[in-house]
This record gives structure tokens, sequence and C-alpha cells, in this order.
């Protein structure tokens, strides 16, 4: 389905968002609600280019994939 669902949660500080595909196919992205607007919006930018990227049908490492995309 591809819809992108984006939820405010408290998560630890030092996880700022992240992203989950369920099993409908749609994108579930977690921003940690205890940062500010501008660090959500950033977030959101982020988690948005790993999907645009097709990050999550890669057969790589979280960390492979995080290197790739501050190139």
């Amino acid at each position: 389905m591809e819809e992108i669902v984006v939820r405010l949660i408290t998560l630890p500080p030092r996880v700022r968002a992240f992203t989950m595909l369920d099993a409908q196919g749609d994108y579930n992205v977690y921003i940690n609600e205890v940062m500010s607007y501008e660090q959500r919006l950033r977030s959101f930018a982020h988690e948005m280019r790993h999907i645009e990227n097709g990050d999550f049908s890669k057969e790589l490492s979280a960390a492979e994939i995080e290197r790739q995309l501050s190139r």
C-alpha cells in the first residue's frame, strides 16, 4: 500500500526517529516527541530519505545504509 503514518512517541534521548514497514506495506515513522520542533522536522526529513531511497528493501546493514545516506 505504501502509505506513510507518522507518530510522535517518547523514545530514549539518543533515538531521534525510526521507521518500520508494517504487514500492509505502509511505512510507520516514529519521531521522538521530546525533541524540538526543528529537530523533529530534520528527523522526519531523514526518515523520508530512507523511504525515497528504498532502504527498507536493501540487503545492507543499518550502519552501511546510514553511511550511504550521509554521503
